[in-house]
């Protein structure tokens, strides 16, 4: 397992929930000056110095509840509200996009070239803010610096690393669907063609040399696939032509986007074994949240700002219906913690989340817990 993963999974992720977000104020038609402020809101949180700092520290990979955990409040870190529905599928279909994009990269190092593809559409959505593009751009060059000099094999485990936090998450999406790029099992399609990556050669020849080194023989096969070489190598710098493009938004035309749970035995058995199970990195990940959040600056809204609620369903009945049908070992319902073992974190805890309290909307059901420890035990 990699140290280094949690920075680009984390970025990755995010840059996902704001293409999503984007999307859904623009089909819910949210007034512009009320859309820029939630995706300035949530950018300049997501981006806080305090908070990458403690992202860019090596650590290990936490369970997907305390990430989702994370998330959920950075969602709400304007005056947007989502429903437990809406939250699962908003965090349905960041992980599976993301892990497409880590699944089909053509090499390990590509990783580093998605995550510069969503911040560079994060800094698109924020043009008309300089102190917050600075921000971006201060990560931009955070990355450049961690993960610039890394070996071919470092990467590698880098992305074996996200392919095991992925590995039983099989959530079918409309779009993949549609595409034909995952299965009715919520499993994706490996494609047969196309680029092959960069510095390697298109398959079909295999090559025999003597013990001298010298080649002797030439033989072709048949590949089955229909490959190309890559015209050039994707820019890693701060500005450039990333040339892949996973990472992109795939939501910038506009189009329905649903998920399913895929029903497979192993799936169900595997989230509630996860749920049902006593975690023994239950104080660690207390002891990670209390860092990874304390360093986030949630800005309350004003008593003059009009919160307002955003639906990912097309319609509240769908929502709702959503939020009755859905598997209670397939949500994030359910967090065993013994609260009791760390007095003086949970106080910490609690003084965080104190912070990051929310005003709920009379429209809102669902309930948003300030002290962390309840809130876990209610997710």
């Amino acid at each position: 397992m990699s140290t280094r993963t949690l920075p680009l999974l984390f970025l990755n992720l995010g840059g996902e929930m704001l293409y999503i977000l984007d999307q859904r104020l623009r089909a819910q038609s949210i007034p512009g000056e009320k859309a820029r402020k939630v995706m300035n809101d949530i950018i300049a949180t997501m981006f806080n110095k305090k908070f990458m700092e403690e992202l860019f520290k090596p650590q290990e990979l936490y369970s997907k509840k305390a990430l989702r955990t994370v998330y959920d409040r950075l969602a709400h870190a304007s005056i947007m509200r989502l429903n437990q529905a809406s939250m699962d599928k908003l965090y349905d279909l960041m992980t599976m996009a993301f892990k497409y994009q880590v699944l089909l990269c053509p090499r390990p190092k590509d990783i580093l070239l998605i995550t510069f593809n969503h911040l560079d559409a994060i800094k698109d959505f924020i043009l008309d803010s300089p102190s917050i593009l600075n921000q971006v751009d201060e990560t931009f060059r955070q990355l450049i610096d961690t993960y610039g000099s890394l070996s071919d094999g470092e990467f590698q485990l880098i992305r074996q690393t996200l392919l095991i936090f992925f590995q039983d998450m099989h959530i079918r999406v409309s779009i993949f669907l549609k595409d034909k790029v995952q299965n009715s099992n919520g499993r994706f399609v490996l494609p047969t063609s196309g680029p092959v990556p960069w510095g390697t050669e298109v398959p079909g020849l295999i090559r025999i040399f003597d013990s001298q080194g010298d080649e002797m023989k030439r033989t072709e096969f048949v590949h089955g696939g229909n490959y190309l070489l890559p015209l050039r190598e994707g820019s890693f710098d701060l500005y450039g032509d990333r040339v892949i493009k996973l990472g992109t938004n795939m939501y910038s035309i506009s189009r329905p986007v649903e998920t399913h749970m895929s029903g497979t035995a192993k799936n169900t058995a595997s989230r509630i074994k996860e749920n049902a199970a006593p975690n023994p990195l239950a104080k660690e990940e207390l002891n990670f949240l209390a860092r990874l959040m304390g360093g986030l600056e949630i800005k309350k809204p004003l008593g003059t700002e009009a919160g307002f609620r955003l639906n990912l369903f097309t319609t509240d009945e769908e929502e709702e219906h959503a939020a009755l049908t859905r598997p209670e070992e397939l949500s994030y319902q359910v967090v065993s913690i013994q609260a009791d073992q760390d007095r003086e974190r949970n106080e910490e805890l609690s003084r965080i989340m104190e912070e990051f309290d929310v005003q709920e909307q009379p429209r809102q059901s669902t309930s948003k817990g300030a002290d962390l420890l309840a809130m876990m035990d209610e997710l």
